[in-house]
């Protein structure tokens, strides 16, 4: 029996990481293949310490070679991966994302869903894979803007386990209670029932690789915010303000909750939201009916930078209604500003990720 390489490594990418639901030749673990006569043997590196995880994927490796070679004997060694450090290393949770982005306000109301939602796509645009966790349980409004309100996730079993497949639309994978519970139906949850659903949307989505996962926050500073900080490593925070100052007061509270020594979360920058007036028949007038410089007075709290201005026109508020966010429209003055947005804040990420290091979630001391 003559055992061929390729066809081996064909089988094992039919095995899945149960964390990721990635396959293992992708996600690398696996090592030191080598082929003798009838036997097989190999490396598999997992990070998981439940042995319950290290026998289900070693066993399933076993299966897939001997599907295709019923007579081979397969031989799998073991090997704990060490913690590398990285953001998004394997060995913690969301491994298959580089970076973790929260979107934060201090309060309601200054437009944080929109520029989740467009952003999202102008970094998809600029050829990044994307994905939207909605972390608003009690309003969340990714659904609406996304278009995908009749829409539900789907679920997969995956060695016995529910995983749930996030929804993907106008190319953005995206997970939010809006697409579970029905639109007009209250949510009514204390704090560990939030976390839950939180911890849920991190562990039991089969999310793909991604380059950025923007997490839009409900505003403040609640149990949402530390379940997020205490379950994943955060790689930094961009803060959404209107200019006026009680917009600005409430969102340094909530910048300084990422400051603290034991959170850590680097402010990323800040992007001042309807920062002027301009209507439809006057496109060339600037009203600044909210006040100016509050964006700019935030970065500079922060140690950060103004990532850019929204103006307030009212075809972003009707793209968004619509389920098809402003950015998709060519013709629409939005687009160039969040496209400028998107350079600075991959500019922004790529700056920290050099010169800070990853991200450590925040440990719980009885």
């Amino acid at each position: 029996m003559n055992i061929d390489n390729n066809t081996i490594v064909t089988a094992l990418r039919r095995v899945r990481d149960p964390k990721t639901g990635l396959d293992v030749i992708s996600q690398k673990m696996i090592s030191n293949l080598k082929i003798d006569a009838k036997n097989v043997s190999f490396t598999l590196k997992v990070s998981a310490k439940d042995p319950e995880v290290k026998s289900t994927l070693n066993f399933a490796c076993i299966k897939a070679i001997n599907e295709e070679y019923p007579d081979a004997q397969v031989h799998v060694h073991m090997e704990q991966e060490a913690p590398t450090g990285s953001a998004g290393a394997k060995g913690r949770a969301l491994p298959q994302i580089k970076n973790i982005i929260a979107v934060a306000s201090g309060k309601g109301g200054v437009g944080k869903s929109t520029v989740t939602t467009n952003l999202a796509i102008a970094l998809r645009d600029k050829g990044a894979k994307v994905g939207i966790m909605d972390a608003d349980l009690y309003g969340p409004s990714i659904p609406t803007m996304m278009g995908t309100t009749a829409q539900r996730p789907q679920v997969k079993k995956l060695y016995g386990q529910n995983k749930i497949l996030p929804i993907e639309s106008h190319g953005i994978h995206m997970i939010s209670i809006g697409n579970i519970v029905e639109p007009e139906q209250a949510v009514v949850l204390r704090g560990p029932r939030l976390g839950g659903i939180i911890r849920q949307f991190i562990n039991e989505c089969l999310w793909p690789e991604l380059d950025y996962l923007l997490i839009d926050l409900p505003p403040g500073t609640g149990d949402i915010q530390l379940t997020l900080v205490q379950a994943i490593p955060i790689t930094g925070a961009v803060m959404v303000t209107t200019p006026q100052e009680v917009s600005v007061i409430d969102a340094v509270k909530a910048m300084n909750m990422f400051m603290l020594p034991n959170v850590n979360v680097p402010i990323l920058g800040v992007v001042e939201n309807m920062a002027w007036f301009t209507p439809a028949e006057l496109p060339d007038n600037k009203y600044q009916i909210f006040g100016s410089g509050g964006g700019m007075s935030l970065a500079r709290k922060a140690n950060s930078m103004l990532l850019g201005q929204l103006p307030l026109i009212q075809s972003v508020r009707e793209a968004g209604d619509r389920g098809t966010p402003a950015i998709l429209d060519q013709n629409n003055k939005v687009k160039n500003f969040i496209s400028d947005i998107s350079d600075n804040l991959i500019r922004q990420v790529n700056i920290r990720n050099e010169a800070l290091a990853p991200t450590e979630v925040v440990k719980i001391v009885n």
